[in-house]
């Protein structure tokens, strides 16, 4: 599996062009966020841990633990170099001064609309004036969720009860009955699956259902300080297309996702979650960085103003549209 592993990898670092970077002789270390235990994230480090050294050649990657919620004042401090950030989170803090642009894919919208596997229920239109459980209503995934019901012809947050939580309340909640539906993350739509929930909806095809859109949307990408990016160029596309390495990994090889459940907090018990990742999770991590996800981003962003949940659009665009060569 290694083995397999690591050729898949060269082979996607094969179809970029070389060099990556400039070489220093010295490499430059680039501080970045280490996603969440259980987040789709999870899989990077060991993915990264995997590549073919001339990837990475001349960067020093450092991986930086923190609460989500720091992620701001990490890269204002400059404890951290590059954070993953969504546009309509960016679109909000654009109106207050900052300055963060998104500079390349991490993540696809993998919102997932669960209820028990007894519920009558067979599309979001059913849980209105229901009482569902959401992540906070300022994260982005929520946000991601409004507006993508929205173009459906939902209100979730004023046509459904929403209780907000943390993921692990969220799912005791949903577990005991007491909420009846759930708006969830890979990989905990994957464990619930595997222990009965059935997925009645994913946020990503209301997007498209009412849009138009035939890609999975955006989420969160590879964010910094404009000024970071613009003058570290070379590095910042360099780590850019590193991401985009690993990500086709999970496409390429979607046997490595499963074999990385562990990285996910899935246990060896659960092994109906694990034979349903690769499968689950083949259109979760983001590989493409042009003008179909710039747009997709802009008609996020008109669409959240539309709804209230930023004060104004942004005076410049919340991407960096430096190509990534092979992406």
């Amino acid at each position: 599996m290694r083995r397999r592993t690591f050729s898949a990898l060269a082979l996607a670092a094969a179809a970029l062009p070389a060099p990556f970077v400039a070489r220093a002789a010295v490499p430059v270390p680039v501080r970045v966020t280490l996603p969440g235990s259980g987040s789709a994230g999870s899989i990077w480090r060991p993915l990264f841990a995997a590549l073919p050294p001339e990837v990475l050649d001349g960067i020093d990657l450092q991986w930086i633990g923190g609460n989500p919620g720091q992620l701001q004042m990490q890269l204002v401090a400059g404890t951290l170099d590059v954070g993953v950030f969504g546009a309509l989170g960016l679109a909000e803090m654009a109106a207050r001064g900052s300055d963060i642009v998104i500079f390349g894919p991490a993540l696809n919208n993998h919102g997932r609309w669960l209820v028990p596997a007894s519920s009558p229920y067979q599309k979001p239109e059913d849980l209105i004036g229901k009482r569902i459980a959401a992540l906070a209503e300022a994260s982005e995934t929520f946000k991601a969720a409004r507006i993508a019901s929205a173009v459906s012809g939902i209100d979730i947050r004023r046509e459904m009860s929403v209780v907000f939580g943390p993921p692990t309340a969220n799912q005791a909640l949903f577990e005991r009955g007491d909420v009846d539906g759930i708006l969830t993350l890979e990989p905990s739509a994957t464990r619930l699956i595997g222990q009965g929930a059935r997925e009645i909806a994913r946020v990503g095809d209301l997007w498209r259902r009412g849009t138009g859109e035939t890609e999975v949307p955006f989420l969160v990408g590879l964010a910094a300080q404009r000024r970071w990016v613009e003058q570290n160029r070379a590095i910042a596309t360099q780590l850019a297309r590193a991401f985009v390495i690993v990500n086709r990994i999970t496409r390429e090889d979607p046997a490595r996702v499963a074999s990385l459940h562990g990285a996910f907090g899935i246990r060896e018990t659960e092994r109906k979650a694990i034979e349903l990742l690769p499968s689950r999770l083949a259109d979760v991590y983001g590989v493409a960085w042009n003008d179909t996800v710039f747009a997709s981003i802009d008609r996020q962003i008109e669409v959240a103003r539309g709804l209230g949940l930023i004060p104004a659009l942004p005076d410049r665009p919340l991407y960096d549209r430096t190509p990534l060569t092979g992406a």
